[in-house]
């Protein structure tokens, strides 16, 4: 009788399997890290075009400006960052100058959680009239329709054109701003609405301070 051969593969250890799928990982991981940092000078080339572009547009008026941070309880002109706890770079705030040099006003970052995620943005002030005078959103994830309208609804972004900053900034039903400090939520997006004034209060809550002392330095 002939002889029936087994010609079932045999079955890879389970030490082979973990060995592959190590090598893999690695593999992939070293691509993962190649490819970001090979993007990262062009994401933040871009972030800091995009910054530049805002400070302008906060600003009317403003034709340069420079780099401020607090230092020893004082705003001092800088032109690198010092890394602070965890790595991170120094916050900023940046005075704007128009072509003969005379001060429009500040541009403050600031950030706050919305409804997705965290809502970046930079605010313009001017500190003699206590008021918000431009407003622009670096970056939000909020829903597409509905709280991406604090970037794209006019009639909202609008209010940050003139706003006081004295009483605090207070969010308002659309149809019921009375007063130089309030600002009308968006239809459908009132958590976004609030969230971006939550957002100024904390830029100016943050910087109003240095700002004032700031500026009687420079009289000085």
């Amino acid at each position: 009788m002939e002889e029936i051969k087994n010609t079932t593969a045999p079955e890879p250890s389970s030490t082979r399997l973990i060995a592959t799928l190590g090598i893999a990982g690695l593999l992939s991981g070293l691509l993962l890290v190649g490819a970001y940092l090979y993007t990262l000078p062009m994401i933040e080339a871009n972030k800091a075009a995009a910054l530049e572009r805002a400070i302008y547009k906060v600003l009317p008026g403003c034709t340069s400006f420079e780099t401020l941070v607090l230092r020893d309880a004082k705003l001092t002109v800088v032109k690198e960052l010092k890394a602070v706890s965890g790595g991170k770079p120094e916050k900023t705030i940046y005075a704007g100058h128009d072509d003969a040099g005379k001060l429009v006003g500040f541009a403050i970052p600031s950030d706050e959680p919305g409804f997705q995620d965290l809502i970046v943005g930079i605010l313009g002030y001017h500190p003699e009239t206590k008021t918000i005078v431009g407003f622009e959103v670096l970056d939000s994830k909020e829903t597409p329709g509905l709280g991406d309208k604090i970037i794209k609804d006019q009639a909202f972004i609008v209010q940050f054109e003139s706003l006081s900053v004295e009483p605090e900034i207070v969010s308002v039903k659309k149809g019921e701003k009375k007063n130089p400090n309030e600002v009308e939520a968006i239809t459908g997006a009132t958590i976004s609405s609030k969230t971006v004034v939550k957002l100024l209060n904390k830029g100016i809550g943050e910087w109003q301070g240095a700002i004032e002392g700031y500026l009687k330095t420079q009289v000085n």
